[in-house]
């Protein structure tokens, strides 16, 4: 554990990952709360499932928009007006939620919920970035935050399917909402760590997505969030066929607590296989972990199999944060964040609304040939094209990590 001691003991730290914390726990929330609010308003898996795409497509496309504009006039001027409009765009949700609105309607308010989505997780990699790029700690930090990401996939479900059973996902997703608000704001006030903003130098069409290598790590992001967004509905939908519908937040869980178990033990070895090789090797193995999903037709199954795809799956996030560190220039890292952020965005779309489908039209196991067919898929374009990841050596050259501001 002594990496990760050294990476938290970095001075100023705790400033900003603190609030960070609060503001990403109810993004995991938000996700899966849309799903279970538009299907408690409408009753219909394929609404909640299309209501949940359109908020992760439009996160997907917006937010490395947003990543660009805080590299460009930095974190804080980004990020306060962006949640105060979040603010607004989920209240109108619960609104129309509560009042049984029409389905397009409330498809639209969610589109709008996600993409005024603050991009907090990305802007507290670009400061670890700005703080350890360069040095051997920074896969380390990264780690660390694939593994709060996955603390708040852990806690986030079961916090939301707790309180919407107890009361209503309208009431789950306004303490959601309320978490936000205060976390983001805090984070945006401590500039500790925070990049200084540079004019984006890139303005080619696409901007950083034609950089080198970036769209194929686009792409792998992608299939790693069908993952989760077919598990949402998936365990949602089976659960709920089982008749123990509060059992779904704990078993997605365990799929999140194996992920910070997994996470845990891939920064803490010292590898010396590189980084694209373990990005293969693990698309590959996630395939064959979600596979034991499509068998599961029982609560107790249902928790092993979560359990052996999320072991999996936090490896493989780390080492593409890892990769496109060294493929970007500093100058674009928080937007180059966004674009894998906003592709795990639109793969939980992609995968939510599949498998929403699949689930009205074929019954809620075949929600679960999702993950192995994407993920595979994934292992096998970026097996084809793993030369397109190699370092920029102008990005990996030695460099002094930048001083903590604040």
């Amino acid at each position: 554990m002594k990496s990760y001691l050294n990476v938290l003991a970095t001075p100023g730290a705790w400033r900003f990952l603190l609030p960070a914390l609060v503001a990403r726990l109810p993004f995991a929330m938000t996700q899966m709360g849309i799903l279970l609010l538009v299907q408690w308003s409408t009753g219909s898996y394929g609404a909640a499932g299309v209501a949940a795409a359109a908020s992760a497509v439009s996160q997907a496309v917006v937010g490395p928009q947003t990543g660009r504009l805080a590299d460009r006039y930095g974190q804080a001027r980004v990020l306060l007006p962006q949640v105060a409009v979040h603010a607004l765009a989920l209240g109108t949700l619960l609104a129309l939620a509560a009042a049984h609105a029409s389905v397009p309607l409330l498809v639209i308010v969610a589109a709008l919920t996600g993409a005024s989505g603050p991009q907090v997780g990305a802007m507290v990699r670009a400061r670890w970035a700005h703080r350890l790029g360069g040095t051997a700690k920074l896969n380390t930090a990264f780690a660390v935050e694939s593994i709060t990401d996955e603390l708040t996939f852990t806690l986030a479900p079961v916090l939301l399917v707790g309180l919407s059973t107890a009361y209503s996902p309208v009431v789950a997703l306004l303490g959601g909402l309320v978490l936000i608000l205060v976390g983001t704001v805090a984070f945006a006030v401590v500039r500790t760590g925070a990049p200084e903003p540079v004019p984006v130098k890139i303005r080619a069409t696409g901007g950083v997505l034609r950089l080198r290598g970036v769209a194929l790590l686009a792409v792998a992001f992608l299939a790693m969030g069908s993952v989760f967004g077919s598990l949402q509905v998936g365990i949602t939908s089976l659960t709920t066929a089982l008749g123990q519908s509060a059992s779904a937040g704990p078993i997605y869980g365990s799929f999140s607590a194996a992920s910070v178990l997994g996470g845990l033990l891939y920064g803490a070895v010292r590898w010396r296989v590189t980084a694209r090789t373990r990005l293969v090797a693990g698309l590959a193995l996630l395939a064959v972990a979600t596979s034991a999903l499509t068998v599961a037709d029982a609560i107790p199954v249902l928790y092993g199999a979560a359990a052996l795809a999320g072991l999996v799956i936090a490896p493989v996030v780390i080492t593409g944060y890892t990769i496109i560190e060294s493929l970007v220039p500093a100058d674009v890292r928080t937007e180059a964040f966004t674009w894998l952020n906003g592709a795990i965005g639109l793969g939980i779309a992609t995968g939510s609304s599949a498998a929403g489908q699949l689930v009205d039209h074929f019954g809620p196991s075949l929600a679960f040939v999702v993950p192995p067919l994407t993920t595979g898929l994934a292992a096998l374009l970026v097996l084809a094209r793993v030369g397109s990841l190699r370092p920029l050596p102008e990005v990996t050259s030695a460099r002094e990590p930048a001083p903590l501001r604040g």
